[in-house]
């Protein structure tokens, strides 16, 4: 099948916002394909415009700024995308979506395919829009393959397509992995005491706040360290303490300098709607680097990892507790033999051929077995316009 083919991608989140899914795929798509990373719109008082950059990862990451005056904001959308594809001479492409809320945007389009990669529950997040879930199931009628971010939701969708696989986050192993060897101390954290537990990622309404606080206060000569982003809930919520650090967010690539400095890590994470489906990016990337991993019961870290004996569970504060104490106090070597065996298997360039293979399965498919479809456009219902707050979330 001839490979010449843009993508064209809708995503909830920033290309520049935290590395995760959606830049590890894409960046490895950018390799031998153009890739068109569409934002939600900025607003401005100006008039409408398309923004076009290249990010360092070879991604061309278009964001719209739409007018505050503007009533159709979909419509103006979807003229920006059609411009967009005659200015940059895009006739052949796929459609890729990480966001249901832009299927309008696609209306009037040809694609050879449709990809739906569901990396998290939208709908369970804070903010989402009303029609988010009809959106869904619209595009799960459109969608030629799915694919899912975890098991739970692989569990959760599998009946609702008949193309749709699990592709559990991956890991860029030796990315990771230089953690476990000495690296230079990061400025904000080189006076923080041992021994460090940590956390990065997004900082939003998943986080067990409560748990967070009562471990800062059952041990206070353990300092927790917590790196990234706070996103959709106050500052003013989170627990305060001497030895709860919040250091804001940091570079993918600074990530190991961080980390090589713990002595645990953790993902505390409440258990609640928003975290029914999760599939930790975070939980392959602190084995990578070396370190005993905590975490309360999320479903996707208990299968495979804490079935394995690659990390502990603890869902109350005692609980957790216990398990990072017995974290503390482990020797790393039969730890990291039984990690990295487990990880020898797993590779974003990997998960990135697999997932490439059943796309261009896909465009054979409706080339080869249904020739109108593959140039009929994408028809749609027009909802209601909604602001597309949904999540910042991942990782």
């Amino acid at each position: 099948m001839d490979p010449n083919y843009d993508v064209i991608c809708f995503s909830h989140l920033r290309w520049s916002f935290v590395f995760q899914r959606p830049q590890h795929l894409l960046s490895r798509c950018a390799r031998e394909h153009r890739v068109y990373f569409v934002e939600e719109p900025i607003w401005v008082d100006g008039p409408n415009r398309l923004e076009l950059t290249v990010s360092d990862e070879g991604v061309r990451v278009v964001v719209p700024h739409v007018s505050h005056a503007e009533r159709d904001v979909e419509g103006v959308q979807a003229q920006m995308l059609k411009d967009l594809l005659q200015q940059e001479a895009i006739t052949r492409f796929v459609l890729w979506f990480y966001t249901p809320m832009a299927l309008p945007l696609a209306a009037e389009l040809s694609p050879l395919a449709v990809v739906y990669d569901c990396m998290d529950q939208l709908a369970a997040f804070k903010n989402a829009p009303e029609s988010l879930v009809e959106r869904e199931r619209e595009l799960l009628r459109r969608a030629d393959v799915v694919f899912t971010g975890g098991l739970s939701l692989y569990e959760e969708k599998k009946s609702q397509h008949d193309n749709i696989h699990a592709f559990p986050s991956s890991v860029d192993v030796q990315h990771f992995a230089r953690a476990r060897a000495p690296q230079p101390e990061p400025e904000d954290q080189q006076w923080i005491g041992r021994p460090r537990l940590g956390f990065f990622g997004v900082i939003d309404e998943r986080m067990d706040l409560k748990l967070l606080e009562g471990v800062a206060a059952t041990r206070r000569s353990w300092q927790l360290v917590m790196i990234g982003p706070v996103v959709k809930i106050d500052e003013a919520e989170l627990p305060r303490a001497p030895n709860i650090h919040y250091l804001g967010g940091k570079s993918y690539a600074e990530l190991p300098r961080y980390i090589s400095g713990w002595d645990v890590a953790l993902l505390p994470f409440a258990r609640n709607e928003s975290t029914r489906f999760i599939s930790p990016t975070k939980t392959p990337e602190y084995l990578a680097a070396g370190l005993p991993v905590v975490s309360t019961s999320i479903r996707d870290v208990a299968r495979p990892y804490e079935a394995l004996g690659l990390v502990r569970i603890g869902d109350t504060v005692s609980e957790f507790v216990a398990a990072c104490e017995v974290a503390l106090s482990e020797t790393s070597g039969a730890r990291a033999l039984s990690a990295d065996r487990f990880l020898a298997d797993l590779s974003w360039d990997k998960t990135w051929r697999e997932m490439q293979l059943r796309v261009e399965h896909a465009i054979r498919k409706r080339l080869e077995g249904d020739p109108e479809r593959a140039l009929g456009r994408i028809a749609t219902s027009q909802g209601a316009v909604e602001t597309q707050n949904i999540a910042a979330g991942g990782r």
